[in-house]
């Protein structure tokens, strides 16, 4: 595949993104067993080998060698209505598409104080699409992004009270970005890009067992940058197929998560997330054979980003175990500057589970959860290379989001 295949995929993806789970283009579903209480208390929590995705730390709580696999399904309904010109009345319909997202993660216990594991899972993901009859298809009409993450990363346990971990993550990502003129005007696309590219990043965590029913975890994962290169095609670059590549930084995180053993049969646990969506400012393609200067894709702007959570456990029996809980996730981009390419808005998650014991080794676990997408205001200018406005687009985008998982879990 070119190395461009990204280059606008990630342009759009970064806009259509209240089809993602989580803020901007994030993708929240790393296991099921998260999803069942709205991946509160993440940071320090240790179900399974899956725990070492949202801190590496939690792995010295596990024991053994534990393998965990499992899939999320996501089913967003995301609509976008407006006026183009301020006149011409236009809307598309569930223009996010549906996706499984999997997940695979291994932990070993070297002893009682180091841990290893292995986990293959994703942040960022999504794929849009805007034809037919919608008639602002100049501002953007289809984008796909595709990533993986191959997480290694190795925890100690100081003493019973303190534990750390760390981790290497090689982001593998894949996509495409097109924008068009209206079918009723010919359809001919505008500009078309595609692309790949792969990168490093980091992660650390921590965790402290204050006592026997009280523990705090935290987490910080590294921004990753990209450099995309590719291609790029279309009328704006002359009919042409030419090379291009853009620069783009995936944002840093960092969580901070409690638990809190208030039974023997009930616990409650929060989590803190914060992005670092304010480095998003812009997007720029260099495309040499068509200018000197950075071709911007679009003013971005946006905000960092803050999520809470609150879950409850509840041990109904010795092999069945209930979850759920309750998630607000606020919009990166503010109203200003929110855009018909950029339905992103805040969010709030009712989340139910739960756990079943199959046997001394094997746990199955299944989450559902219900996203509620703020309905959020748009607007949009199309310029020229001389700042003089082509075509408006005013409207709002609506819409909700399923989310279904799986997970199996098995300790030797």
């Amino acid at each position: 595949m070119n190395k461009n295949k990204i280059t606008l995929a990630l342009a759009l993806t970064l806009g259509m993104s209240a089809n993602a789970s989580a803020a901007g283009f994030q993708l929240a579903e790393y296991s099921a067993t998260g999803l069942g209480r709205a991946f509160a208390g993440e940071a320090a929590m240790a179900d399974n080998a899956g725990a070492q995705f949202r801190n590496p730390a939690m792995m010295t709580y596990l024991n053994g060698t534990q393998v965990s696999i499992g899939a999320i399904y996501v089913d967003p309904n995301i609509d976008v209505d407006g006026k183009v010109n301020g006149v011409v009345s236009t809307e598309a319909k569930d223009i996010a598409d549906s996706a499984v997202i999997p997940n695979f993660y291994l932990s070993h216990q070297l002893n009682n104080q180091w841990v290893v594991g292995l986990a293959i899972a994703t942040n960022y993901g999504m794929e849009t699409k805007l034809d037919g009859d919608y008639l602002a298809t100049q501002f953007g009409n289809q984008a796909m992004v595709k990533s993986m993450e191959i997480n290694p990363n190795l925890a100690y346990k100081i003493n019973d009270q303190f534990s750390i971990g760390g981790g290497v993550r090689y982001v593998i990502a894949e996509g495409h970005f097109g924008a068009a003129m209206p079918e009723a005007a010919g359809g001919a696309d505008l500009k078309y890009m595609e692309g790949d590219d792969t990168a490093w990043g980091w992660q650390l965590g921590a965790a402290w067992q204050i006592n026997g029913y009280n523990r705090i975890g935290v987490n910080y994962r590294s921004a990753v940058d990209l450099t995309l290169d590719g291609e790029a095609s279309g009328l704006l670059y002359g009919n042409k197929t030419l090379p291009g590549s853009m620069d783009l930084t995936l944002p840093a995180t960092a969580e901070i998560s409690s638990f809190h053993q208030l039974t023997d049969k009930v616990a409650v646990h929060v989590s803190f997330n914060w992005t670092d969506w304010s480095s998003f400012e812009k997007l720029e393609a260099n495309i040499p054979a068509f200018s000197s200067k950075p071709d911007l894709i679009k003013e971005e702007n946006w905000e960092d980003n803050y999520r809470l959570a609150l879950g409850t456990t509840y041990q109904y029996t010795n092999t069945l175990t209930l979850r759920t809980g309750v998630a607000y996730d606020t919009s990166a981009v503010s109203d200003k500057h929110r855009t018909q390419t950029i339905p992103e808005t805040d969010r709030l998650w009712l989340s139910m589970g739960a756990g079943y014991a199959w046997s001394e080794n094997l746990t199955l676990d299944a989450g559902l959860t219900y996203i509620f997408a703020k309905d959020a205001s748009m607007n949009e200018e199309l310029k020229d290379a001389k700042g003089n406005t082509l075509s408006t687009f005013e409207g709002e985008t609506t819409g909700n989001i399923w989310l279904v998982g799986v997970q199996a879990s098995y300790r030797f």
